[in-house]
């Protein structure tokens, strides 16, 4: 990867992406130091940060920005989630379906309903969250003493935070119009960075006052390294079908007669099941602290079935099975593959073609399903019990110690830093590519 990244240095078109995609990245950065004005950060940051609930989940994907009281306080999430209820809507609504298949075009029309749904969530969210404030009001609200109606403190704030999140989504789609890779993932691998660095960080700073707690640090590295390992050992990993194709003679020309392969990934699903299981957890939650947050109902509901307890995490894992399930469907059809193959003239040996084809391109594609949804169950529970026990806490694995490790890295966010990454370096490879291409013709 060193190696890939100093050849794309070496040619001053991708050298000049790069920087393009480092500039936009610190504009990014800068907007989440830039404070919203009539807000108490101090006040916030206690607020947010030793919660489980869905504004601490929202400040760690956002870089810890939501706690700090910065203007990308909401940062990209909106978009992610938007984009994800218009794949599930562009399976179900035809109208969605057949401008999905109108090639550019369409695509177009789809990004352009998919930022209008974007902005419209972050309106949503950012009145949840003002409102979720107003039991702290006196204490959040630094201007509420100068105003004879705090709402108007209070609907500037939910502009400037639905701006900031538009703001994102703009930077996202310039890093990966003019850029190098995607912009919306190299917005949330920057963010969960910032959140492990801030995280390491003040464990250095606890060593200080406790020595032995060293051991603690050098242990979470360790483990972080070697579940970055395997990680990427799962995501490159995939099972191939070998697939025959006939000779076919048309004219004076012979066809086909070649042997190629269906690639079908470990978890080709990537971290969707992680972030469709967590939203949906998190959205009842949500709800109630919108609209009660004070009441009794949302403290049984934190106490018992919230982020964080033995109930969650139950339902967190079969609800990752179910979609990754549905999310391994919606990306690959055996009947189509099978079509295809019967089509072109290919088979699979020892398979006839046609329905005993696409069984066992189903039963094959189950059985990798059902591997890919068991790493992904594993990697949303154990390192989370794992970080919070390195965490200098009371060894209870639901609790978080005062080294914070629990909340440095999330499953989601060991997946995108990984699958970043890997996309980031095969950007870099196939630019260099290309442009070695086109040397070679000039």
């Amino acid at each position: 990867m060193f190696e890939t990244i100093v050849n794309a240095f070496k040619t001053k078109e991708i050298r000049v992406k790069i920087w393009l995609t480092l500039l936009m990245l610190l504009v990014y950065r800068i907007g989440c130091y830039i404070p919203i004005p009539g807000l108490n950060a101090s006040t916030l940051e206690t607020l947010i940060g030793g919660t489980g609930d869905f504004l601490g989940i929202l400040s760690m994907m956002s870089g810890g920005s939501l706690s700090s009281a910065t203007l990308f306080s909401l940062g990209i999430l909106p978009f992610i989630n938007a984009f994800i209820i218009m794949q599930l809507l562009t399976l179900v609504i035809p109208p969605l379906e057949r401008m999905s298949k109108e090639g550019e075009e369409g695509r177009k029309k789809i990004t352009q309903i998919t930022r209008y749904v974007a902005i419209a969530l972050a309106v949503v969210q950012a009145i949840g969250i003002v409102v979720g404030w107003r039991g702290a009001i006196n204490s959040v609200f630094a201007f509420e003493a100068g105003w004879k109606a705090p709402y108007f403190t209070m609907a500037g704030i939910i502009i400037i935070l639905v701006s900031g999140s538009t703001m994102c989504m703009w930077l996202g789609e310039r890093i990966t119009e003019y850029g190098i890779g995607n912009g919306t993932s190299l917005i949330i691998f920057v963010g969960i960075l910032s959140t492990a660095g801030t995280t390491m960080a003040h464990a250095f700073k606890m060593v200080g006052e406790e020595w032995t707690y060293i051991w603690n640090i050098l242990g979470f590295i360790l483990i972080v390294v070697g579940i970055f390992m395997f990680i990427v050992f799962v995501d490159l990993s995939e099972r191939r079908i070998t697939v025959q194709y006939s000779k076919q003679i048309k004219g004076n020309k012979m066809y086909g007669g070649q042997t190629t392969y269906i690639p079908i990934r470990v978890n080709g699903s990537g971290v969707m099941p992680i972030i469709f299981a967590s939203s949906l957890l998190t959205f009842p939650q949500m709800i109630i602290t919108l609209f009660a947050p004070q009441s009794e109902a949302a403290a049984w509901y934190s106490q018992n079935m919230g982020s964080g307890t033995w109930v969650y995490y139950l339902f967190m894992v079969v609800l990752i099975l179910f979609f990754a399930y549905f999310y391994a469907q919606i990306q690959f059809n055996p009947d189509d593959v099978s079509k295809n193959i019967q089509q072109y003239g290919g088979f699979i040996p020892g398979i006839r073609a046609g329905k005993p084809t696409s069984d066992f391109l189903r039963r094959i594609s189950n059985r990798i399903t059902l591997f890919g949804a068991i790493f992904l169950a594993l990697l949303a529970l154990i390192p989370t019990f794992i970080f919070n026990a390195l965490s200098g806490g009371t060894g209870n694995p639901l609790e978080v110690g005062p080294l914070g490790f629990g909340g440095a890295f999330s499953a989601t966010g060991l997946l995108i830093v990984v699958s970043t990454a890997l996309e980031f370096n095969k950007q870099l490879e196939s630019q260099i590519m290309m442009r070695h291409y086109k040397g070679f013709l000039k």
